[in-house]
C-alpha cells in the first residue's frame, strides 16, 4: 500500500502502485480504474491525493480521464508507421485508436528561410501556417506546425473545416494522391509551452519529425515540423 514514513509523497506512491498494476496487466488497456472514493478507501488518503496520483498517470500517458465517465487505462504506445503513404487517421484507426485534434492557429505568413527551402519556393512567399495538437483517444501525441503554399490552396481554412481529413481536403484541389518525399527524426527536450500542450513532463523528451509531402509530380505541397511524445509512440519505418 503506502508508507507514510518513507519520505515519498503519498500521491507518487499511489501512482507507482497503479502504474505497476497497469504494466503487469492487472489493469488492462481500456479498463476503467476504480472510482475516486474506492481509491480513497483502498489507500486511506484524501480525494486530493488520489486526484494528484491520477493526474500524474495521465501526464505519463498511462490513463485518460473522460468527463462524466471516469478514468481509463490508456491502450499503450501507438505504433506509428512512417512510409511513403503515411496517413495519420488511417494509422490510428487500424490500431483501434480514435484520431482527433485541436487547431491552435491558422494564418498566412511570409515563408521563413527553412520553410521556403523545404517547399522549394522563394523566401517570403505567402504560406499557410497551421499549428495544432493531434490526439489518439483524446490523449495528445503530436504538436505539429504545417506549412502549405498559399497560392496553391486558396481558401484552405474553409476547405479544411468542411472535410474530415487532410487527404479529403487536398482532393478538393485536385490532389488525389501524394507521397512522403522526405522524413527526418531527431530528439530534444520540450519547452514549457510544448510540454503543457502535449500534457507531458517538461523533463521527458519529444521526438521531432520533419517531413515533406509531395504531389505525383514531385512538387512539395506541405512541410511539417511535428513534436511527438516519446513515451506514447513507437515509430516503424517502411520505405520499401
Amino acid at each position: 500500500m503506502v508508507d507514510r514514513k518513507s519520505g515519498s509523497a503519498l500521491w507518487h506512491q499511489i501512482g507507482e502502485v497503479l502504474a505497476a498494476e497497469i504494466a503487469a496487466g492487472t489493469l488492462s488497456p481500456g479498463e476503467q480504474l476504480p472510482t475516486e472514493p474506492q481509491l480513497m478507501e483502498r489507500f486511506g488518503v484524501s480525494r486530493f491525493t488520489v486526484r494528484q496520483a491520477l493526474g500524474h498517470l495521465e501526464t505519463r500517458g498511462l490513463v485518460r480521464a473522460e468527463q462524466g465517465r471516469g478514468t481509463f487505462v490508456h491502450k499503450g504506445a501507438l505504433d506509428y508507421t512512417l512510409s511513403r503513404k503515411t496517413r495519420f487517421s488511417r494509422n490510428l484507426i487500424e490500431q483501434g485508436f480514435e484520431p482527433g485534434g485541436e487547431l491552435l492557429l491558422h494564418a498566412v505568413i511570409p515563408a521563413p528561410t527553412e520553410v521556403a527551402f523545404r517547399l522549394r519556393i522563394a523566401e517570403g512567399t505567402p504560406v499557410i501556417h497551421r499549428r495544432g495538437v493531434m490526439t489518439a483517444d483524446g490523449m495528445p501525441v503530436e504538436l505539429g506546425n504545417t506549412f502549405y503554399p498559399a497560392d496553391r490552396f486558396p481558401d484552405f481554412e474553409r476547405v479544411r473545416r468542411e472535410n474530415p481529413t487532410i487527404s479529403a481536403s487536398l482532393a478538393v484541389y485536385g490532389i488525389t494522391d501524394y507521397d512522403r518525399q522526405s522524413t527526418e527524426i531527431e530528439a530534444r527536450m520540450p519547452d514549457a509551452e510544448e510540454a503543457r500542450l502535449l500534457r507531458q513532463p517538461k523533463s521527458s523528451p519529444v521526438l521531432v519529425v520533419l517531413k515533406v509531402d509531395a504531389d505525383k509530380n514531385g512538387q512539395p505541397i506541405a512541410y511539417s515540423e511535428g513534436l511527438w511524445v516519446a513515451e506514447r509512440v513507437t515509430f516503424k519505418l517502411d520505405f520499401g
